[in-house]
């Protein structure tokens, strides 16, 4: 009897959240029983559903938040480098969303103001300056500033619709556009 010819391998899919709500990610667990059939068609990398902090080499990668400090950076580096395919997914890691706002702002001045110059802060109060902690950028920048995106999926956040009907499209070899009913801004 012939061997059987091994099942192709499914495609992996990553995520990364980086400065954003987590919202983006939380439409995707809203596509609700339709995570079943997803899971039948790929096989998830790092994401909330996995746990694993660093992505192997993946087909996929979904990037919500955009970036406000030096560890974005790099996270976004490294799972570019390891996705084939990168999706920026809602308006921070579009266009810089939400957090954004602080670009006309001073960040220097934002930090003297929240940490040491505040009514009811301790005397010696002062901006945290602990290694541990990443470097703020001046400014909050969309994620393609500083990698190539293949795919861009708007929202605040992106509908679960549009979300299954992007990977929808994308996992049966289609151009992925989002539906404009599907597109909203919460």
């Amino acid at each position: 009897m012939p061997e059987a010819a091994p099942a192709p391998s499914k495609p992996r899919l990553a995520t990364v959240s980086l400065a954003g709500c987590f919202g983006c990610h939380m439409s995707l667990l809203d596509i609700d029983e339709r995570l079943f059939t997803l899971f039948d068609l790929v096989s998830f990398d790092r994401s909330p559903l996995t746990d694993i902090k660093h992505c192997s080499p993946c087909d996929i990668g979904l990037v919500e938040g955009g970036l406000c400090n030096a560890e974005n950076v790099l996270v976004l580096r490294e799972f570019r480098a390891h996705c084939k395919v990168l999706v920026a997914v809602g308006a921070c890691a579009i266009n810089g969303g939400l957090p954004a706002q602080r670009n006309a702002m001073d960040i220097g001045q934002i930090l003297r103001d929240v940490y040491h110059a505040r009514d009811g802060l301790a005397a010696d109060s002062a901006v945290p300056n602990d290694p541990e902690l990443p470097l703020p950028l001046a400014r909050v920048h969309p994620i393609h500033e500083v990698v190539h995106i293949d795919y861009f999926l708007p929202g605040c956040p992106p509908s679960a619709d549009a979300i299954w009907d992007f990977f929808s499209a994308l996992l049966a070899g289609r151009d992925p556009q989002p539906a404009p009913n599907h597109i909203r801004f919460d």
